[in-house]
């Protein structure tokens, strides 16, 4: 299995400092933070938290980070490593590249499946409200999943899961899509 990297979402982040996650999206608004030092996991942020921990410091007034949130936040994602490359991230998937992945019909189908049952894969993260895979955990898990299901294959797409190996992947979930105001914008 890949070492497993703690990582903070915009929730994790914002609890850090003591700022709701809003906070964390206006300072991306703002350039005061961006995504070098994330990934991209079903069109939302995913920073290194060796980043999140020195963020106060490097900002022009300096915050202090919440040492118990710190705590909790590790504690949740045991066992893990504290690595200082998104490089080093290993892939990563959330309900859009699963649904990819297992060539499920629509999102909304695998949340459902995820909440209810057949899928029952236990998530590697639970990060800003989102359960995220590794995506060995879920290449490892197919083979059961066919056996328990009367009626989905949960065959393995071949392509998706190379191009999510190799960090190429750029199907639904690998970039950050506007909301709101922004997507007016566009």
């Amino acid at each position: 299995m890949p070492e497993k990297p703690f990582l903070a979402g915009r929730q994790e982040f914002g609890a850090l400092y003591g700022v709701k996650p809003t906070q964390v999206t206006q300072w991306l608004a703002r350039g005061v933070l961006n995504y070098d030092r994330a990934v991209i996991v079903s069109g939302s942020p995913y920073w290194l938290l060796s980043f999140v921990r020195g963020f106060g410091e490097t900002t022009p007034r300096p915050k202090e980070l919440d040492q118990a949130a710190l705590k909790r936040i590790v504690a949740a994602q045991e066992p893990g490593t504290w690595s200082q490359s998104v490089e080093k991230i290993p892939p990563l998937l959330g309900l859009q590249e699963a649904t990819q992945l297992f060539g499920v019909a629509s999102q909304q189908s695998m949340a459902a499946m995820v909440r209810k049952g057949p899928f029952t894969v236990p998530a590697d993260y639970q990060l800003s409200g989102s359960k995220l895979w590794l995506l060995d955990t879920l290449i490892a898990a197919a083979p059961e999943l066919q056996a328990k299901s009367r009626t989905l294959p949960w065959a393995i797409n071949t392509q998706v899961a190379a191009a999510l190996k190799q960090k190429r992947y750029n199907g639904p979930g690998s970039v950050i899509v506007p909301r709101g105001l922004a997507a007016k914008a566009v």
